[in-house]
């Protein structure tokens, strides 16, 4: 657990860095977008192209565990739907609160922690699992959000230009792409020229750490701004969720589909749990923010899977590895 807890350590220091440079004014709330623009649509796209560009095409195309995981993703979101809905907590809400159950850290947290822990075979399967989050599961909550309705508007025309919306936003996230781009240049055995690489590269290597210390500093400025009294238990249980409920699903259903003869390997499953055991995505909060859902609920869930996380998710490497 001390050699897990070694590892884990300077990632999770790196999101309080950010988080206490926000609180305590060191980094202007204004500047946070920035931050934000900088790794959503240069940092990270690199990164995942690098990855992508380097692992073998059949890791990308592991149809098994994009099966498995995306029945747990379902599995979650209906679950954290029924659990949360109330006569104060409607679809919207709902909806939003089961996208952060089901919706793991994986592109800003996950991709960088896994590789040091697994090493950069641990890249296939979280690919994978980036798509279907972001393409799927994403998606999903998105048009459910919008079942409440506008007075006098049907539910399935609502649902409609959610989809729409949901699309949209697959289409315009670099992040997809840059998977794409680097699955085509695996499978075709490209490589970028030399000063063209050497670029992409440097901007890869800035991923991670500008990637956590934005963590922590979206997480403080969600705080900031949302700071209206709360129960518990609007947010604790699905907090919950995603921390043991998710991965506890995940190993489960794998080991089934193992058993039932699957083409699952053992490592791939593994990389799948610790995914799942990761704290909930810090973007869904600018996407409750942009939809009209209770953001300060959704900052809450974030906060404290992230804070949870370093003991919650050390302790599920030490028992998985």
């Amino acid at each position: 657990m001390l050699n897990v807890l070694t590892i884990t350590f300077p990632f999770f220091a790196l999101v309080l860095a950010g988080y206490l440079a926000a609180k305590r004014g060191m980094l202007p709330l204004a500047a946070i977008p920035g931050l934000n623009g900088f790794v959503l649509f240069f940092a990270l796209p690199c990164m995942l192209y690098r990855f992508g560009s380097t692992t073998p095409i059949a890791q990308l195309l592991d149809f098994s565990v994009a099966g498995v995981y995306l029945v747990c993703a379902l599995i979650m979101v209906a679950f954290a739907i029924v659990w949360s809905l109330n006569e104060r907590i409607r679809w919207n809400d709902a909806s939003l609160g089961a996208l952060v159950a089901a919706f793991p850290n994986t592109g800003f947290m996950g991709v960088p922690l896994l590789a040091a822990l697994l090493g950069p075979q641990s890249a296939g399967p979280v690919i994978v699992l980036i798509v279907v989050d972001m393409v799927i599961t994403s998606s999903l909550c998105v048009a459910l959000s919008q079942l409440d309705g506008e007075p006098g508007e049907s539910g399935g025309h609502a649902m409609m230009v959610a989809g729409r919306k949901a699309l949209r936003g697959v289409l315009t996230n670099p992040m997809p792409w840059a998977i794409l781009l680097g699955g085509l240049a695996s499978s075709l055995s490209f490589s970028l020229p030399g000063p063209v690489e050497k670029t992409v590269w440097l901007l890869a290597d800035a991923a991670s750490p500008v990637a956590l210390f934005t963590i922590g500093a979206v997480l403080a400025r969600s705080q900031i701004q949302a700071n209206h009294p709360m129960p518990l238990s609007d947010y604790l249980p699905v907090s919950l969720m995603k921390l043991v409920v998710h991965p506890l699903l995940v190993l489960s259903v794998g080991a089934v589909a193992i058993q039932l003869g699957v083409p699952l390997s053992s490592f791939a499953l593994t990389v799948m749990v610790l995914v799942a055991a990761l704290p909930s995505a810090s973007n869904v909060s600018l996407l409750a923010e942009r939809l009209g859902a209770d953001n300060g609920r959704i900052a809450r869930i974030i906060l404290v899977t992230t804070a949870a996380s370093f003991l919650s998710f050390s302790g599920a490497v030490a028992l998985l590895t």
